[in-house]
């Protein structure tokens, strides 16, 4: 019998049990900080949603600290305070002045923080404080909140800054202010009780940085089983709404970040803009998509659709619409990014065409499967793109040929809750067995690998 990969999510083996909700002695009073959350549609959005909601549907007294404005759509407005499924949402004003330069970034991400940090001097203290990186270095003032009105800290990870600014070049190494950045991230890191990392090479980077081994998970963010699904009648209405019937479409769907460059794929969408049978479907937001949209009017490339994000409700149907989807990640960021769309294409079935450095997650999943779904290029490569593409056009391969379910909600959700409640226990306690009696559908069955 094989050992299973590293980097596969570890199954859960304990007996499932319906939901357990806590007693109002066992409950824990929970913070979660993150500049997103419900209803903006982001990813770390998402899964904090799903954590937030079952915490609270487990008898746990939640709060969270987000901002009062859409990620990707700063004019559109949230609530500044109200109980959402029974969570305690705060929501702070900072400043939007756009995208457009560095500077600007920087300016609306100190905003939040500084306002963040006033925010949390007027709170109490909670069993457990729960950070993400949105904006880069929440998780400082996490660790500062706990060392000042005590509870356990769970630090999770999902982009390493300012790692990320560092490797795009937005920060000049040995700087001051890069040295003075890392030593916030390295404070947050060895003041955590758990760090919750992405992948493997994510833990290595934090290893790097002289934080325990056994204080770091590995947990790979999770699909959205409840609402992510191929769809065969979506795929057709979405066709047709987009004047893409008949067409082979490559789609790029989410974040368009410096992190993930488009260069190699806009030039392979150059070269085959004289097939009318192929078209680019770039679904979502960023700074990189409006780059996209100025290189379709500069070539007057007719076959570059651009979308906005698309409601958590229409995604089955944009992503069952594609018939490849394409992965990103820049060379210089293995272990400081994870690209998650993954998990969302995984759930949905058929080619992925993956650009990117030779090691990452996606290459690990791709090699233990082999499944010949995942098709591997490098940045630059754009001639051997086009050939995939083109050989994939007259394949016809279906959508839904390939379906993974290791990274479903079901199988990982659990664990990280699991992360989470233990963080108050003492080290000698059985994590495991908090998150066995949790189960967002007792009548879901979690699959690793399904061909059809």
């Amino acid at each position: 019998m094989t050992s299973r990969p590293a980097f596969l999510p570890q199954p859960f083996h304990e007996a499932r049990q319906t939901k357990v909700r806590r007693t109002p002695a066992e409950a824990l009073r929970i913070l979660l900080l993150n500049q997103c959350f419900y209803p903006d549609v982001v990813s770390t959005a998402q899964h904090l949603t799903d954590l937030a909601k079952s915490l609270a549907e487990r008898g746990h007294e939640v709060t969270v600290i987000a901002s009062d404005r859409g990620y990707d759509d700063p004019a559109r407005r949230f609530p500044r305070r109200e109980v959402w499924n029974n969570i305690e949402v705060i929501r702070i004003p900072s400043l939007s002045l756009g995208k457009e330069t560095k500077i600007k970034r920087a300016l609306n991400f100190a905003s939040f923080l500084a306002v963040c940090f006033f925010r949390l001097l007027t709170l109490r203290s909670f069993d457990t404080v729960v950070a993400l990186t949105s904006p880069p270095l929440i998780s400082f003032l996490a660790a500062l909140f706990v060392s000042l009105k005590g509870g356990r800290f769970c630090f999770w990870v999902m982009d390493l800054n300012p790692d990320e600014a560092l490797a795009a070049g937005w920060l000049r190494e040995g700087s001051l202010l890069a040295r003075s950045l890392q030593r916030l991230l390295v404070y947050s890191l060895k003041q955590a009780d758990r760090v919750v990392v992405l992948d493997r090479f994510m833990k290595d980077r934090v290893l790097g940085k002289g934080v325990e081994p056994a204080r770091i998970t590995i947990l790979p963010p999770w699909s959205h089983d409840e609402s992510i699904s191929y769809s065969a009648v979506g795929r057709d209405e979405f066709r047709s709404k987009y004047g893409l019937t008949n067409k082979f479409v490559v789609m790029y769907s989410g974040n368009h970040s410096p992190c993930h460059p488009l260069d190699t794929l806009l030039d392979a969408a150059f070269t085959l803009s004289t097939d009318q049978n192929i078209a680019f479907c770039f679904v979502g937001g960023g700074t990189e998509q409006e780059k996209v949209r100025e290189f379709s009017r500069e070539h007057k490339l007719q076959n570059i659709l651009c979308l906005p994000y698309q409601p958590l409700e229409l995604l089955s149907s944009s992503l069952s619409a594609a018939d490849l989807h394409v992965v990103v990640m820049g060379d210089q960021f293995t272990g400081i990014v994870h690209p998650c769309k993954i998990y969302n294409i995984l759930r949905i079935g058929g080619p992925v065409l993956y650009i990117g450095p030779p090691e990452s997650h996606v290459t690990d999943i791709a090699d233990q499967f082999k499944t010949g779904h995942i098709f591997v290029a490098r940045h630059g490569n754009s001639d051997l793109i086009v050939e995939q593409i083109t050989a994939l056009a007259k394949r016809k391969t279906t959508a839904s040929a390939f379906r993974l379910s290791a990274f479903s909600k079901l199988q990982l959700l659990p664990q990280m809750i699991s992360l989470v409640e233990s963080a108050v226990l003492s080290e000698g306690d059985n994590i495991n067995a908090l998150a066995s009696t949790y189960s967002p559908d007792p009548d879901s069955k979690a699959q690793e690998v399904v061909s059809l």
